[in-house]
């Protein structure tokens, strides 16, 4: 814990060193709408947010979204592997389904596993911005928006609002390993057209592992469009093709036999038509997305082979019923299905009116009630419930959020190893599962001083049952054997009787301009968490979450240099597992940098970046061991 305030102890020794300059005024309280589907400042949602913009991207030393996502306050990413070869997503301690990603207004997360939920189907060159919205949400995105939300906006579906008809950029880098990195992507606006399009391209070949050397080879490529019809009409659309191989040793076991490989090909499509006439808005969204994972325990085992598909709708409607007063309204589908060699065939429906009142009360009180209605398959119908209230004092914005949120099981903890005639490994799917519930409740402030710091604090309680985690169960005690072992413990899905978390945490953001190329940018926050259960024996991912955690990304440019920081430092159990000599610890401090210089007017700059800058010895998952030091280096450009 000490390094974590020695950390937090530097970085507002900066703050305070430049927040006397003269700071140019900067935005810090953006529009948002990933809290109520409708136009809103982040600070009179009611709730926690931090927005990222697009630009801030290219500047970081990060490979992956899921790698920028690990240093972003409040977020949890446990890696299993870099630069995209898979990470779980956890906010305010929850479980890696409890998180929904959501990709212009569509959710992404698969059917088949959560694992899945960091493959998020876009480049980085079209990112608009990503609004990541903590607490329960479900009441508006449904079931899964336990933890939070993470709503990517791209260029293409928000063509409206970019400030520049042109803009081409992209790096290339090379390093150690035969790393070898492509990102580049653009946007064009022409008229009534606008279209954005990217590849992202991660490839790396002997990185040390235990007993071996691995390798990733990750790819996605994308394209979407938007295009005015009329002076009513606006119609958008997306495809995208991610490609992922990758070593998988001991990502989902401890055995010492586990020389696993991966790979996971998907398909993402959606559209949208809108519709917009003074007070009055219509949009009908649609996607539609397939994924096929094969995984391969050792090479003498059959692998599995899992086809996904995800298909899903959203009608709204939007009506501004006075100056003060907005109307949402909506209606969810959703078709989930699978068919495996080791899951079986399965399929699920869910179906979802909901609606949500944006109330302005006087000049300086938001009101914000939402209600949803969810059937999960064959389960009761699910009622949602969600408030949330701001108040604007001068330069502190005060604000409180509660809600319900459900969350149904996904097919691997349904029936994984449930088709097989000898597990792989010993997770167990239950098909017997019930949609998990909880109550989530926050209070908290935001403080806004000089235009160029915002200061957020937030308490937080989340009450569950029957949550869904792996629970230590003996053979006698699991409810079917036809296919076990006598005699040997398995991690049997479970629905858990209750599990109540309790949290602390505080975001800073400073952004200012003090000179015409002199520019400080600060992302930092920490998260205390405690989670007590009502089991005997602890469920694996919630007594895996960090219980301490403080993350930032940091900027500094004068004249033609630039450096980027991102670090972490996190506390949580230690774990072992003696079979393959792999240990959790219970701490770890990460650093990577970037140092770049520009020139040809900025356009074109050159980069040196150092991964693991202290080359610390690191899992976030046991048995999942991430590189030491990583040296590399390339080019970037950005034009028009």
């Amino acid at each position: 814990m000490k390094k974590g305030f020695i950390s937090w102890l530097g970085l507002m020794q900066i703050i305070t060193a430049f927040n006397s300059a003269d700071a140019q005024q900067t935005t810090l309280d953006p529009v948002t709408i990933t809290s109520s589907l409708s136009e809103k400042r982040s600070s009179e949602t009611g709730r926690n947010m931090t927005i990222i913009n697009g630009s801030d991207i290219a500047k970081l030393p990060v490979h992956s979204l899921d790698e920028l996502l690990k240093y972003v306050p409040g977020i949890e990413v446990q890696s299993r592997g870099p630069q995209g070869a898979q990470s779980d997503i956890s906010i305010r301690g929850g479980t890696y389904q409890q998180v929904l990603v959501v990709l212009d207004g569509l959710r992404i997360n698969d059917p088949n596993s959560g694992h899945f939920s960091a493959y998020i189907p876009i480049t980085p060159a079209q990112i608009d911005r990503i609004e990541i919205l903590k607490g329960a949400s479900a009441a508006i995105y449904g079931s899964d928006a336990v933890g939070g939300v993470i709503n990517i906006v791209t260029k293409a579906f928000n063509a409206q609002n970019q400030q520049k008809d042109k803009l081409l950029n992209g790096q290339l880098a090379l390093g150690e390993y035969n790393l070898v990195n492509t990102n580049v992507g653009g946007f064009v606006r022409a008229g009534k057209w606008s279209v954005d399009a990217g590849l992202l391209s991660n490839h790396a070949t002997g990185v040390q592992k235990v007993g071996t050397r691995g390798f990733f080879h990750n790819t996605t490529a994308s394209a979407g469009f938007n295009v005015r019809l009329n002076e009513y009409w606006n119609l958008s659309a997306r495809s995208v093709y991610d490609h992922r191989d990758f070593d998988a040793q001991n990502f989902y076991t401890t055995y010492l036999s586990d020389t696993a490989t991966e790979l996971v090909k998907s398909w993402w499509h959606q559209a949208r038509l809108s519709y917009q006439k003074n007070k009055s808005g219509l949009s009908i969204d649609a996607g539609y997305k397939t994924l096929s994972d094969q995984y391969a325990f050792n090479s003498i085992s059959p692998a599995n082979q899992n086809e996904s598909k995800l298909f899903q709708s959203l009608l709204l409607f939007h009506q501004q019923l006075g100056q003060q007063t907005l109307l949402t309204t909506g209606f969810n589908f959703q078709n989930r299905a699978i068919v495996s060699n080791d899951r079986g065939t399965h399929s699920l429906n869910i179906a979802a009116p909901f609606a949500s009142l944006t109330q302005q009360i006087g000049d300086h009180f938001n009101l914000m009630p939402s209600l949803r209605v969810e059937w999960i398959g064959n389960n009761q119908a699910e009622i949602l419930p969600q408030l949330n209230a701001s108040l604007r004092l001068k330069d502190v914005q005060l604000r409180a959020s509660g809600g319900r949120t459900v969350r149904a099981a996904e097919f691997t903890e349904r029936y994984n190893n449930y088709n097989r005639q000898t597990p792989i490994g010993r997770s167990i799917g239950n098909p017997w599962l019930t949609p998990e519930v909880s109550w989530g409740y926050e209070a908290g402030f935001d403080w806004f001083s000089k235009g160029v710091l915002k200061v957020s604090s937030t308490v937080f309680q989340r009450f569950h049952s029957k949550l869904i985690d792996w629970v230590f169960t003996p053979y006698d005690a699991m409810p079917r054997k036809d296919n076990l072992t006598p005699g040997t413990d398995y991690y049997l899905a479970t629905n858990i009787a209750r599990i109540n978390t309790t949290g602390f945490e505080t975001d800073v953001q400073y952004r200012a301009r003090f000179a015409e190329k002199q520019m400080l940018f600060l992302n930092a926050g920490m998260v205390w968490l405690y989670s007590k259960s009502s089991e005997a024996n602890p469920s694996f991912y919630t007594s895996s979450h960090a219980r301490f955690l403080s993350n930032f990304n940091l900027q500094y440019e004068v004249g033609k240099w630039g450096v980027s920081l991102t670090g972490l430092y996190k506390v949580r159990n230690q774990q072992q597992a003696p079979a393959i000599n792999a240990h959790i610890s219970k701490d770890y401090f990460l650093l990577n940098a970037r140092a770049k210089y520009s020139f040809l007017k900025d356009r074109l700059a050159a980069f040196a970046q150092v991964d693991n800058v202290l080359d610390r010895n690191y899992s976030d998952l046991l048995g999942s061991v991430m590189p030491g030091r990583w040296l590399q280096g390339g080019i970037s450009f950005s034009c028009f």
